[in-house]
């Protein structure tokens, strides 16, 4: 890799770092291509990025960004998950650890909230942006639904007893 690759690239890492809301530091140790493939191909299906690059590059992108406090996490093998929801980023990394051990978490960052282990973890418990639209639909609905019932309760009602009288008259 030359110097104007390098460049790209830590423009690029700088340029998604201003855009994301979240970001996790991951350690991969004996991924397979294939893993690595299935975890990325996740993290875009969730809205995420996920992202190897050198520690030293992943440093110089991360400098001067509200996540620059991640720069200590860069040591070792690490791969580092950005999202703009808050919450992609780590659901995907946490849900792959799980199920394969050599995906480490190391850490993470909400806003510029340096986060540990722990906390990304309890970030990822957390629902989905899209969850807490439709959470917020269903309960503003829900009271509509409500009125509707009983505003169509009463008439109903009176057409039962406007039936009932009208089947006596008709009985007479």
């Amino acid at each position: 890799m030359d110097r104007r690759e390098k460049e790209a690239l830590v423009a690029s890492l700088r340029e998604r770092f201003d855009e994301a809301t979240s970001v996790v530091v991951t350690q991969q140790k004996g991924l397979s291509v294939a893993q690595s493939m299935e975890l990325r191909r996740k993290a875009r299906d969730a809205g995420a990025t996920y992202k190897v690059a050198k520690n030293r590059l992943a440093k110089l992108a991360l400098d001067g960004t509200k996540f620059q406090a991640l720069s200590p996490l860069m040591t070792g093998p690490t791969a580092l998950a950005a999202s703009d929801d808050a919450v992609a980023a780590a659901k995907v990394c946490v849900e792959f650890a799980k199920k394969n051990e050599k995906l480490t978490i190391i850490g993470g960052s909400l806003n510029g909230e340096l986060l540990d282990e722990d906390g990304v973890k309890a970030l990822a418990a957390l629902p989905s942006l899209d969850e807490l639209r439709g959470n917020i639909v269903g309960l503003l609905q829900t009271p509509a639904t409500n009125v509707a019932g009983v505003l169509q309760a009463p008439a109903g009602q009176l057409a039962r007893v406007f039936g009932a009288y009208g089947a006596t008259d008709e009985a007479a």
